[in-house]
């Protein structure tokens, strides 16, 4: 059995990401390897499969007791025998597993780095050929890395002590410049190969929010993606628990996760997030190192972290599976005050006061970074690849930085001139403030009021301003100092002399119309018709019932991915089976046939649906290539046959409207009807509205709804808080059905245009 072999018969894929065979090669070839890829780029399989060919045993170094078991049970998953050693085990558990281990059941072994000074573990690894050391989330080794953790510095005693020295390979999805030659350093690498995929995560769509009331956002954002599953991060466990509170008591699905609650607690949520009983997690940055859920839609940062690795590595862990997923964050000028006050507080009772005075420096420096991020109007996406060392030099087309630019070259020089008569004595918000003419006590009893420049600027808005200075910064005229109360001062300025330079800055476009934009990412469902995207929510449901009659998280059954892939595909038999991306011998031996099964019986009560884009196409490769050759799903409406399937009733919710006119078409490659549009096209009629009550947005009938028939009704959450729903009459169902078939003509319409 070769690598590719191996790839194909354990994992069910036919071919490797960019990057992961020139890995695979390397280690086999008995070199030491350094691997930088970005979250989803398939790092484990890059060492897992070496391992299965190799002689002996890999020893997988892992931070976290969660990372490694979610690593182990997927691996059992598809045939490959793997083991852990860790805290969560008993002592008669440890030694069943080492004699395990030296009977050679075990491929590959996952331990924390702690273990590997035990008396236990140095005795098994001197009777034990361990052909490779894999070293997981190797920046966790690099003091000036977002993670550093001492027991690391461990890991090469232990290699220097085995009798004989086996190929080392580390990978980690952030380091920069100086955390990569930490890592080929300390582990005293021979000769390594480095190999760095890119940073870059294409599925993935970037978008900040300067907002102060961030609680109705979240709200609104989760309410408008019911069926998405995500990750919401705070940078304080007060955060946390206020913000959890009020999704609850909305009746969402949330749990909660922080360093202040037991270990049980934690486990049990994060299980709940895992397994989908949960969909929506809020948590601080402890929660998410080794989380291998595949269907994360979107991450959301309710604070700024404080530096560009830990917002990478945390944002990362939407999109796993390739799909079009959402990286917000939601900024205020609080989240640098909070931010300073943590790194203030922070422990560095075990580090020699010289490398701590380094490390503040350089946690003051990234913090700047991150601020840059939040205020930047360049591409987001650039921004963070070109703080990772990759330089672009268009905008992506993926972030919601859409802009107009305003030519501030004489502004500029008054922010210059500004600088120069502070003498480099003051910071930020004092150089605003002059240049806006702001009536500050402050001001005065500095003797700014006296400056030329005083005023200067008085025309310009303060978030024009504060652009302008942002850009200067970013372009070197000026710079900012890394202590704690940072001044700004000239840079090189040369260029400025220059009458042919120009400095600008970018405006945002509409809000919405960025949402908007940001609503036109490609999913691989888009690959699929009506039908197919039928069979894939019923494939979904059975894939949730052997989750649970296994008791594992659903995605190691099969990822989204794979299930979309089948959908499409149609697997009737074996050998089409083999074919679905993702689907390897150990995982069809196990599933297979339920899954042939289940589409059968589909297709029997169907018979001549066509459930992809066109019969025998390559669906995974053209995820991958993120290509389609159908065009956009288009507006939702009825064919006018379509009415009289409707199911009329006294009083319905929005949701069950919802849910029937989404059954009853039969329109072809359009989009999915939600409780929002419909709940927008009867505000339009004048039936409804919004009304704020308690800081929270309540929906209400107008007296013309009133005189329609639509009702309220309480209802009671889990956490036994009442709310209110509205309820419509069958007269009112009947408008919205009329209005869709309405609609049919509209689209052909646009359609004849395009």
């Amino acid at each position: 059995m070769d690598a590719r072999e191996a790839l194909k018969i354990y994992f069910g894929y036919d071919s490797y990401k960019p990057g992961q065979e020139e890995i695979v090669d390397a280690v086999l070839a008995g070199e030491d390897v350094v691997a930088i890829m970005p979250t989803g780029a398939g790092k484990s399989v890059c060492y897992q499969v070496p391992a299965l060919l190799l002689s002996g045993i890999t020893i997988v170094i892992s931070p976290l007791i969660s990372l490694m078991q979610d690593q182990v049970k997927p691996l059992n998953e598809t045939g490959i025998h793997a083991g852990y050693i860790n805290s969560s085990l008993t002592e008669s558990q440890i030694s069943m597993v080492y004699a395990r281990a030296l009977d050679g059941v075990y491929k590959l072994l996952y331990v924390a780095p702690e273990r590997l000074e035990s008396y236990g573990f140095t005795d098994f690894a001197d009777r034990m050929k361990i052909s490779m050391v894999t070293v997981d989330e190797a920046h966790c080794i690099s003091q000036w890395g977002q993670d550093f953790r001492p027991s690391y510095l461990k890991i090469v005693g232990f290699i220097d002590r085995l009798r004989e020295r086996p190929v080392v390979s580390a990978f980690t999805a952030t380091a920069t410049e100086e955390v990569k030659t930490d890592i080929s350093c300390v582990l005293k690498l021979q000769n390594p190969k480095v190999i760095v995929t890119g940073f870059d995560r294409e599925n993935l769509y970037f978008e900040v929010e300067a907002i102060r009331k961030k609680d109705p956002y979240v709200l609104e954002y989760i309410k408008k993606h019911p069926d998405d599953s995500g990750i919401i991060y705070c940078a304080t466990r007060k955060n946390v628990d206020a913000l959890h509170e009020l999704l609850f008591d909305e009746g969402i699905l949330v749990a909660r996760y922080h360093a202040g609650m037991s270990h049980e607690d934690r486990k049990e949520n994060q299980d709940d997030f895992i397994y989908d009983r949960r969909p929506v997690i809020v948590a601080t940055n402890a929660f998410g190192m080794g989380i291998d859920k595949s269907n994360v839609r979107f991450v959301i940062h309710y604070n700024m972290p404080q530096s560009m690795e830990n917002y990478y590595q945390e944002a990362g862990r939407a999109g796993r599976d390739g799909e079009a997923s959402h990286c917000i964050l939601l900024f205020s000028a609080q989240d640098i005050m909070i931010n300073k006050f943590l790194l203030e507080h922070k422990d560095f009772s075990d580090i020699p006061h010289e490398d701590a005075l380094l490390i503040k420096q350089r946690d003051a420096k990234r913090l700047q970074v991150m601020e840059g991020y939040a205020r930047t109007t360049d591409c987001l996406r650039n921004y963070i690849l070109e703080y990772f060392g990759e330089k672009r030099e268009k905008p992506c087309g993926n972030c919601d930085r859409e802009f107009t630019e305003i030519d501030m070259t004489e502004d500029a020089k008054q922010v210059i001139n500004c600088v120069w008569e502070a003498k480099g004595r003051y910071g930020l918000n004092i150089i605003l403030r002059t240049l806006l003419g702001a009536n500050r006590a402050r001001l005065k009893e500095l003797g700014t009021t006296d400056y030329k420049t005083y005023g200067a600027l008085k025309n310009r808005s303060e978030s024009e301003v504060r652009l302008l200075v942002g850009r200067l910064l970013l372009d070197g005229y000026l710079y900012q100092t890394a202590d704690q109360y940072s001044v700004i001062r000239m840079g090189h300025i040369d260029a400025l002399k220059d009458p042919n330079t120009r400095i600008s800055i970018r405006v945002y476009k509409d809000r919405e119309l960025r949402r908007q934009i940001a609503g036109q990412s490609k999913r691989s469902t888009d690959i699929l018709t009506k039908a197919g995207y039928e069979l894939f929510d019923i494939l979904r449901k059975q894939r949730l019932a052997i989750a649970r009659e296994e008791g594992i998280p659903p995605y190691i059954v099969f990822s989204d991915k794979t299930l979309i892939d089948m959908s499409a595909k149609a697997p009737q038999d074996k050998v089409t089976m083999l074919r679905v991306s993702g689907v390897g011998k150990a995982r069809y031996d196990k599933y297979g046939e339920r899954f042939i099964w289940t589409i059968a019986a589909f297709l029997n009560d169907n018979p001549g649906a066509v459930t992809g884009m066109e019969e025998n196409q390559d669906v995974s490769e053209m995820m991958r290539s993120g290509k389609r050759r159908r065009k956009h799903k288009g507006p939702f409406f009825l064919n006018p046959e379509d009415g009289d399937k409707f199911v009329y009733k006294d009083l319905y919710l929005l949701g069950e409207i919802r849910d029937e006119l989404n059954r009853i078409t039969s329109a072809n490659h359009v989009k999915k009807i939600f409780g929002t549009d419909i709940f927008k096209l009867l505000t339009q009629a004048g039936y409804v509205e919004e009304q704020q009550l308690d800081g929270r947005l309540v929906p209400i009938q107008t007296e013309t709804g009133l005189s329609k028939g639509i009702i309220s009704a309480e209802k009671i959450s889990k956490a036994g808080t009442s709310y209110t729903v509205l309820m419509y009459p069958s007269v009112v169902q009947r408008e919205i059905v009329e209005h869709y078939i309405e609609m049919r003509d509209r689209v052909k319409d646009e359609e004849a245009k395009t």
